[in-house]
């Protein structure tokens, strides 16, 4: 080879070889090609034997079923803060695992230092919640839908869904994994939320020490019995008309109801919602699971102590025109428990707490 052919051939060899070098160490992720035909490992709910025998089959959709890769992805979101405008806020920043998936302060703060105006609602056994309306308003119509809403809320995430994909589509892990879970590395909002759904519908919930007591693994203090017998007694605790019984244990009918905290409503709650003034001032039923672990309670968190909820109901119910009619004890102001009943009343209410589901392991950061 002649010595100038020669000097052209390495020079072209070094080009190449450089612009090898420097595509390999970029930090840009490689392109990942979609997976033609790629089923993602079926993942179906476990389901409590208790709720198996008594609650209807937990509605999935059945264009988001659940998978290994999908509720994978939907772990790594939930707690990444990634979708939030300045990178700083996760789901889990106002749904904590160790407070029942809900936030210890009356009201949560965004990435901006601004309060909201609910207390953020715990997430566990949402697969049950057959009326499909979520947050305290019934607001929206699926788990998915509610996985929406945090992210262009302007007092939580305050981001647009358009930066929030772009976030994740430059990131170097998200494209494979919702590769893995969708067979698309394509990532969309509603891709999003469905891993973020199926996720959260695997935070279930049932191993409290009264769910224990009614598969006879364990026994209550007589202190706990007496307090579920005033918990269904009409004309002591009457709170099973929203709540539910031992037949019934998600402790929730998931209806809506105006349980007589105002007696000039400013928060429409329903109302807001379908526009009905019949509807003002209804707030959805809450779980009474984990009540151990979610104060403070009420939509609004103004009980910061379980003793003011069974007070609020004891003596300091208030009239409004769209008060339920299961608030029978209006005129009186409550239904006046003993100091013995409120005490009772009480115990039964924390036998309803799950402390397995605040540490299970894989409910947790996994990052």
């Amino acid at each position: 080879m002649k010595k100038r052919s020669k000097k052209i051939f390495l020079f072209f060899f070094g080009v190449i070889a450089c612009t090898l070098l420097i595509a390999c160490s970029s930090n840009d992720p490689a392109p990942v090609e979609p997976v033609e035909n790629y089923v993602p490992t079926p993942k179906p709910l476990t389901i409590p034997p208790i709720f198996e025998r008594l609650l209807p089959t937990p509605f999935v959709p059945s264009d988001n079923p659940q998978t290994e890769e999908g509720i994978a992805l939907g772990r790594k979101l939930f707690y990444d803060p990634i979708l939030s405008g300045d990178g700083t806020q996760a789901c889990a920043s106002c749904h904590s695992p160790s407070n029942s998936f809900t936030d210890d302060t009356r009201f949560s703060i965004g990435i901006d230092g601004i309060e909201g105006t609910r207390n953020s609602m715990p997430l566990y056994n949402l697969a049950w919640n057959t009326g499909n309306k979520f947050f305290w308003d019934g607001r929206a119509n699926s788990i998915e839908h509610q996985a929406f809403e945090p992210v262009t809320n302007p007092i939580e995430m305050h981001n647009t869904w358009e930066n929030a994909v772009a976030s994740l589509q430059g990131d170097a892990q998200y494209p494979e994994l919702f590769n893995k879970a969708f067979g698309t590395a394509t990532i969309s909002k509603e891709l999003t939320a469905k891993a973020i759904a199926q996720f959260e519908r695997t935070l279930i919930s049932a191993n409290s020490p009264f769910d224990r007591y009614l598969e006879g693994e364990n026994s209550l203090t007589p202190q706990e019995i007496n307090g579920f017998a005033i918990f269904m007694d009409e004309t002591r605790g009457d709170c099973f008309h929203c709540h539910g019984n031992e037949f019934s244990p998600l402790w929730t009918d998931n209806i809506f109801h105006n349980n007589g905290l105002d007696a000039i409503i400013t928060d429409k709650g329903l109302g807001n919602v379908t526009g009905d003034p019949n509807d003002d001032g209804k707030f959805k039923s809450p779980s009474l699971r984990n009540l151990a672990f979610t104060a403070p309670y009420m939509h609004d968190g103004r009980f910061a102590t379980l003793d003011e909820v069974i007070n609020h109901y004891s003596e300091g119910l208030v009239y409004s025109p769209t008060i339920d009619p299961l608030m029978k004890a209006i005129s009186t102001g409550g239904v006046h428990l003993t100091e013995p009943d409120k005490a009772d009343l009480k115990a039964f209410l924390l036998s309803l707490s799950d402390p397995s589901f605040i540490n299970n392991p894989n409910f947790q950061d996994p990052n």
